[in-house]
Formats: C-alpha cells, sequence, structure tokens
C-alpha cells in the first residue's frame, strides 16, 4: 500500500491509503510467460495458482524451486519446472500478456479460449444461510480492501469450520490464482468448501474454478451467460448477485439444500 496526498470535496487536504499496481512477470526455466497487473504480495502463491489453472502443472510438487528479483520497474516471478514439465511447456508454449481487467489476452487461437475442463466433483452442499455466511465471511476477511477500497478478493469457505481462507489483488483473476496457490500448498481440495469472489463471474473465472476442483462457486455479482454455460458442463454450481441472504442459483442447483 501506498500513502497518497489527496483533496477532499471539501477541499480540505488529507491521505489516503492506495492498493499498490505493479507487472509482475511469471517466468518458467528462464522463459518468460506471463506479464501480470498485480498486487506485489503473496507471489509465491500467485506462480503456483496460476500455474495449475493455466494447466502448466497439474500439483505443486512440479515446481522446483521458485525466486522473486524486485526491479524499479517491477517483479520477475522465477519458476524451475521438472524436466517433464518443463519440456511440455517447451513444446506448447503460450505468451500470455494479461492486463488486469482481461484473462484471455494473448491466447494463440479461439479453441485456446474454450478449452476442455475436467469434471468436477460434486463436494460439499450448502443451505441459505451458509451461502450468506460465506459472503459476510469474505466481508470480514478483506483487510486490503477495507483499507484501500481498490481490491477483489476470492476466498474458500469451508462451512465445518466456518472459517475462509483469502487472498486479495487489484485483479480478479490474480485474486483466484493466488488463493489456488494458497490451497494447493496447504493440501485443501476446492470441493471442499465453496469459492466466494468479490467480482462478476466471467468464463475465465469459472475455468480456473474448476481447476482447483471447486463445485460451489458464489459471486456477488452476476455471470456472464458464457460462464454459466461452462459450469453447467463441468458440474459446477454457480450462484450469483449474492447479497445478505439473497442470491440467485444459476447452474446445478441440487448442491443447494432447503433451509
Amino acid at each position: 500500500m501506498v500513502n497518497a496526498g489527496r483533496l477532499n470535496h471539501r477541499h480540505e487536504a488529507s491521505s489516503r491509503l492506495l492498493a499498490e499496481e505493479a507487472p509482475v512477470a511469471l517466468i518458467y526455466n528462464g522463459i518468460s510467460l506471463a506479464v501480470l497487473m498485480a498486487t506485489p504480495a503473496d507471489l509465491t502463491d500467485l506462480a503456483v495458482g496460476f500455474s495449475l489453472t493455466e494447466g502448466i502443472i497439474s500439483d505443486p510438487a512440479e515446481i522446483r524451486d521458485t525466486e522473486i528479483i524486485c526491479h524499479p520497474e517491477g517483479t520477475e516471478l522465477r519458476a524451475w519446472l521438472t524436466t517433464g514439465r518443463g519440456r511440455e511447456l517447451m513444446e506448447r508454449r503460450r505468451q500470455l500478456v494479461g492486463p488486469t481487467g482481461c484473462g484471455l489476452c494473448g491466447i494463440e487461437s479461439l479453441q485456446s479460449a474454450t478449452r476442455v475442463l475436467p469434471s468436477v466433483p460434486r463436494g460439499i452442499s450448502l443451505r441459505p444461510p451458509q451461502i450468506a455466511a460465506a459472503v459476510q465471511a469474505m466481508v470480514d476477511a478483506q483487510e486490503l480492501n477495507r483499507r484501500t477500497r481498490a481490491t477483489h478478493a476470492a476466498g474458500l469457505y469451508l462451512p465445518q469450520e466456518r472459517t475462509i481462507l483469502v487472498r486479495e489483488d487489484v485483479g480478479r483473476h490474480n485474486a483466484l490464482d493466488k488463493l489456488a496457490g494458497a490451497l494447493a500448498v496447504r493440501g485443501i481440495s476446492g470441493c471442499d468448501g465453496a469459492l466466494v469472489l468479490t467480482s462478476r463471474l466471467s468464463v475465465e473465472l469459472v475455468q480456473k474454478a474448476a481447476m482447483v476442483g471447486a463445485g460451489l462457486l458464489i459471486a456477488v455479482s452476476a455471470p456472464t451467460a458464457l460462464a454459466v454455460r461452462t459450469a453447467e458442463a463441468c458440474g459446477i454450481t454457480v450462484i450469483g448477485i449474492a447479497r445478505g441472504h439473497e442470491y440467485d442459483v444459476f447452474s446445478h442447483s441440487g448442491r443447494i439444500l432447503p433451509a
């Protein structure tokens, strides 16, 4: 965070905290694969999560080592893959350049935008009060957004423990990737809880949810039509416009139990 000067509507000088945003280059085995505009925090989680949700690896153990190199103009996030994964990456190399608002920039073909996703296991079910509790738990855990009012968040709500693991970032895709990495490192499966997102629900977020095995996806905003079709195809329950005790279920409603 950065403390910046400001002039309010009364023309009074003061300061407030702003969220940091900087280029983060993801480099695999010496090859730059992606440049993301991201909040420079939880970067190891970002490296692991991006690698998993983009299909670069299938297990965190396939990353042998990571290194964070800071430069005045941004950060290099270097990862070294196991021999087999490194060879596969070289064979299918894609150059992805992803600004904050777009998760599909730089892919090479229309087929890449509609990739085949794994079928998601049924996992847990939720009752209506638990949906409200999940959203409230997300709000309570958003420390960075509470101080800056400028970041998105992704969290996994575990109803049995009534806890949530959250990652925040200026980019909604980055927040989910950071969460995916944090879950993988801790050995927590996406099917153990419900993913909660603060953003609109676009198809890339459904794709990333499928890659971490999350069968329940709750968003405070509405999904796109393609996001719903994709969720239907891979078995994800999409809950949108979740505000307090109100919400809409757009796919696979069988995971939502009566109150």
